[in-house]
């Protein structure tokens, strides 16, 4: 509750028209009222709508007013609604024609992906594509494990090995 547009802060008195709306609701089954136009002291136009705010005895112990400004553009109001915009972190989608082709695809990109990040070094770059494959559920699909220790030349075994050291909490490698 801020007041922006009424100009109200809290304990402010209650207003005439949400004194009639605290008489409607009183005992009513809706605790919330119908969508009705107001004109805030500065004239702007706003759509209101009164929430009865009722203790376990049902009895209103409060009132809650949601007014939306008119006179602000549909676009300003909608882009609250929507998060901003992030500047090159979106995700991109894969659209590979088949499912070997997914894995691969995947897998190039995770190759590159590590190997341009100068903080893994290079003993532990094929722990770091495995790791990050694992985040991606890329083993979730039927022989990704082959292709992928295939693709990195190292055995099968140990892929599962890092895969049962991720689910471990074991990021680095070290036996517990």
């Amino acid at each position: 509750a801020n007041g922006e547009h009424t100009g109200r802060k809290i304990g402010s008195p209650i207003t005439d028209l949400a004194l009639r709306m605290l008489h409607d609701m009183t005992g009513a089954d809706s605790s919330v009222s119908k969508c009705y136009f107001t004109r805030a002291k500065s004239g702007v136009l706003m759509k209101s709508l009164t929430i009865a705010i009722r203790n376990r005895e049902q009895r209103v112990i409060g009132l809650l007013c949601i007014n939306m400004n008119l006179d602000v553009p549909f676009s300003q109001i909608m882009s609250t609604f929507v998060p901003p915009e992030t500047p090159d972190v979106g995700s991109s989608v894969n659209f590979a024609s088949s499912v070997e082709d997914l894995v691969t695809q995947t897998l190039e990109f995770t190759i590159e992906e590590v190997n341009a990040d100068r903080n893994v070094s290079n003993n532990a770059k094929n722990r770091q594509i495995v790791l990050n494959l694992y985040e991606k559920g890329i083993f979730d699909i039927k022989d990704a494990i082959n292709q992928v220790a295939d693709r990195l030349n190292i055995s099968k075994h140990t892929v599962y090995l890092y895969i049962r050291q991720f689910k471990s909490g074991d990021f680095q490698g070290q036996d517990k």
